[in-house]
């Protein structure tokens, strides 16, 4: 199929991507929109994989207000450069994990920063619903090892799926984020209050 410059602009405008990069995603893709835009995705994925050693100690501390101030959500995000750190296209992505954090309201950054009492907590609580739901012992485990796959997905932030986009994890965003912005991305740290909450809770 014969690529357009007018296919090479669309996907150019929809992506950030370079010209030549579209050119060959489009050719890759046979011309299909959609398989070229996954295409240069995943092509970013892998570039921002390799950024990942970098030192990202640049960056903004975003602060954001919701609901005329009943939850109230602050952020670190880091990068590599004071330039970039100043970018539209940086705050924006600190902005919108500022939202995510509002509206998904996670409990840790990284799966890793879960406390090993609490996974337990969980699998307990997940062991007691399969004996009550009477399902068989050789699949019980299979069950609790989901649920608390699904637990992970919920509470790390990084495991969310983008409020903006189901189709996307938080890291993904952040991933493609890394892609277009050609350096390492970040989230340092975070905290979110909500009015009335307890400090224990």
């Amino acid at each position: 199929m014969e690529i357009t410059t007018d296919m090479i602009k669309e996907l150019r405008a929809a992506t950030g991507a370079g010209i030549l990069d579209c050119r060959k995603a489009l050719t890759e893709a046979d011309g299909n929109y959609q398989k070229a835009v996954d295409w240069l995705r995943e092509k970013g994925m892998a570039t921002a994989a390799k950024r990942a050693d970098r030192d990202a100690s640049q960056g903004i501390v975003e602060l954001y207000s919701h609901g005329s101030g009943r939850v109230g959500v602050m952020v670190e995000v880091n990068c590599e450069t004071d330039f970039v750190a100043r970018s539209d296209k940086f705050r924006e992505l600190a902005h919108e994990i500022a939202l995510q954090i509002a509206a998904s309201a996670p409990r840790y950054l990284k799966v890793e920063d879960i406390p090993a009492d609490v996974l337990e907590h969980e699998a307990e609580i997940a062991r007691a619903r399969v004996k009550e739901e009477g399902k068989p012992e050789n699949v019980a485990e299979k069950i609790v090892q989901g649920r608390l796959e699904k637990f992970k997905d919920e509470v790390v932030l990084s495991r969310q799926v983008y409020i903006r986009d189901e189709t996307i994890t938080v890291e993904k965003l952040i991933l493609q984020n890394v892609a277009a912005i050609g350096e390492n991305v970040i989230v340092r740290r975070f905290q979110r209050w909500e009015l009335g909450e307890r400090l224990d809770d």
